[in-house]
This record gives structure tokens, C-alpha cells and sequence, in this order.
């Protein structure tokens, strides 16, 4: 069986290890966001494919969900006393090393693509891990202060923030003029069934999505997604704040109907949100319902069984 699944960070990650554990003979192409990527400290920092390629390859800190197993923080502190900026966004030693070899292989003309690939012959992650694009995107937020409105990173909106300054929009800076990077395309066609883990709707996802192509070959092949939202809320970090920028309610229902009938066959909502399985909303989605929280492997690995045999289903 060939999968491909479209991921964000923590949730993604930790999906797929579950998704692993349900289908191991199974070939996994992961496609990973960029827009949450970012240049600090003269290192291009990519979160969303170190969390991927840390969790499934066994370096990652559990009780975060990110950064690395036994970080150490000398650099931060050094930095710290030069009063070298930002000082909101913490990167650990080990963490450093990774982002200075990036950078180092991105400036010497390799793309982002190439380079994922070398990390990864490090972690051996188990999946083939592809950033989206190997052309630079950014998320960014448009927030209002007090002298008037302007754009920032959105890691300075997400972690210096906390996503408490209301965001006006949200857009990722770059993705209309990017293509796809090498494989994307072809591990979408080539799938046997498109998967959408418990990622942010808005950053993760639908960033992966706003680059031209993508969205078009997804809603071509059975696509199957988790639900990010339980019971009217996050199941983790604050995807409300980012659905209200694109007046998105924050509700199962309201995100299945978001991605809509065109682009995605199945959905995956919890028992909280049982209702969804008859609201009109979502006609033309086959829903089902059963507990999405991840509280260990096993229940993750069952969340993704699901979603495999509902995507077998809906294939047949």
C-alpha cells in the first residue's frame, strides 16, 4: 500500500507513528509544511519536518511534542548575554546542529528537497519526507497595533504572541508563484489513499494545499482526514485562533465542510461530535465516528486503521 500524508508538526508526527504501527509494510511518502519555516540566528529553521523526522526517528522530546530528547540550551545562554535577538523563539544545542548543517547545504545551492534527504539518512525516519516546495514560503499574520496594521512571522504571532493578538489574515507569503518540490506530485498520484492527520486546518494543511497543484491532485485521488477539533476545541494548541482569521467556526462540522466534498472522501470526527455524522454541512463526506484522542500508540494506531479502512471503503 502506498500512502501519502499531508503534515504538519506535532499532531502529524505523532499520527504517523500510529499510521506506521497500523500499516507497517505500508510505503509512506510524508509531505510537510514550510510555512512555518523561518531564518534565526542566520539558520534556516524548518519545525515541521525536524518534528516529523525527529519523532518517527527517535530523537524527539515527548512531554513537548518538540525539539530534541536531552536538549541542552549553552548557545541559548550565550546568545542571551550578547543580548542577541529574537530571544522568544528557543533553540537547543542539539537542535542548532541540524539547522547549521541545513544551512549550510541550502548555501551551497542544494534544495530544501536534497537537503530533508541528507538529514534524513541521519534519523531514518521510515517515510520518505518531502517538504512541500523547495522554493521559500512563509506564513505570515496580519495583526492591528496600535500605530496601525502589520504583517509578522508567524512564529513571532504563534510563540512570542501566543496567537492573543487577533489575526486580521493569514497568508502564506510566496506559495502562489511556488511549485511543488520533486515527488510531491507524483507520491499524491501514485497513492493509494491521501491522508490528512490532526493538523492545524489552516497553517499546516491548508498551507500545504496553497501550493499550485496540489490541491488539484488531492481532490483526484480518496482522500480520508482526522479531525483536529474535539468538542469545540483545539486538541492541541490554538488552531481556534487561526480558523476565526478565515471565519472558520471551530467545530468538527465546521472544518470538514471547510475542506469540503471536493477535496476530501472521508472524515474523522470524535464521539463528542457525533452530530456531524448527519449534519448537511458535510453531505458528500462519508463521516465516522469514533475516539480521537492519541493517548498512547495503540489508540493512535487504531485512529489510523480507521482511516485506512474507511479510505478502502470509499475505494471500492
Amino acid at each position: 500500500m502506498r500512502i501519502t500524508v499531508l503534515a504538519g508538526g506535532v499532531g502529524a508526527s505523532r499520527f504517523l507513528r500510529g499510521l506506521q504501527a497500523a500499516a507497517p509494510d505500508a510505503e509512506i511518502t510524508v509531505v510537510g509544511n514550510t510555512g512555518d519555516d523561518i531564518t534565526l540566528h542566520g539558520l534556516r529553521v524548518c519545525p515541521d519536518l525536524d518534528t516529523v523526522m525527529y519523532t518517527l526517528g527517535g530523537g524527539i522530546n515527548e512531554s513537548q511534542g518538540w525539539g530534541r530528547t536531552g536538549e541542552t540550551f549553552s548557545i541559548r545562554d550565550e546568545l542571551a548575554a550578547y543580548a542577541a535577538g529574537p530571544d522568544w523563539f528557543t533553540l537547543g544545542d542539539r537542535d542548532f546542529a541540524t539547522h547549521i548543517v541545513r544551512t549550510q547545504l541550502l548555501n551551497d545551492g542544494h534544495p530544501l528537497s536534497a537537503v530533508t534527504e541528507v538529514l534524513c539518512q541521519r534519523w531514518q525516519p521510515g517515510v520518505r519526507l518531502l517538504p512541500m516546495s523547495d522554493d521559500q514560503i512563509e506564513t505570515h499574520v496580519l495583526i492591528d497595533e496600535g500605530d496601525g496594521r502589520r504583517y509578522v512571522h508567524f512564529q513571532e504571532w504563534w510563540v512570542r504572541m501566543h496567537a492573543a493578538v487577533p489575526a486580521q489574515t493569514i497568508v502564506a507569503a510566496g506559495a502562489g508563484e511556488a511549485r511543488p518540490a520533486p515527488g510531491v506530485l507524483e507520491a499524491i498520484a501514485d497513492a493509494d489513499v491521501v491522508l490528512f492527520p490532526p493538523s492545524n486546518p489552516v497553517v499546516s494543511v491548508g498551507t500545504i494545499l496553497a501550493v499550485p497543484g496540489i490541491r488539484e491532485a488531492v481532490a483526484a485521488k480518496t482522500t480520508v482526514a482526522v479531525s483536529p477539533i474535539i468538542g469545540g476545541a483545539p486538541v492541541r494548541g490554538m488552531a481556534d485562533a487561526c480558523l476565526t482569521a478565515i471565519g472558520v467556526e471551530t467545530s468538527a462540522v465546521a472544518v470538514g465542510a471547510h475542506y469540503g466534498a471536493g477535496l476530501i472522501n472521508g472524515w474523522l470526527v470524535d464521539d463528542q461530535d457525533k452530530e456531524a455524522a448527519t449534519d448537511p454541512a458535510l453531505a458528500g463526506i462519508e463521516v465516522r465516528v469514533l475516539p480521537l484522542y492519541m493517548r498512547d500508540l495503540a489508540a493512535t494506531a487504531e485512529i489510523a486503521r480507521a482511516a485506512l479502512d474507511l479510505a478502502a471503503e470509499l475505494s471500492s
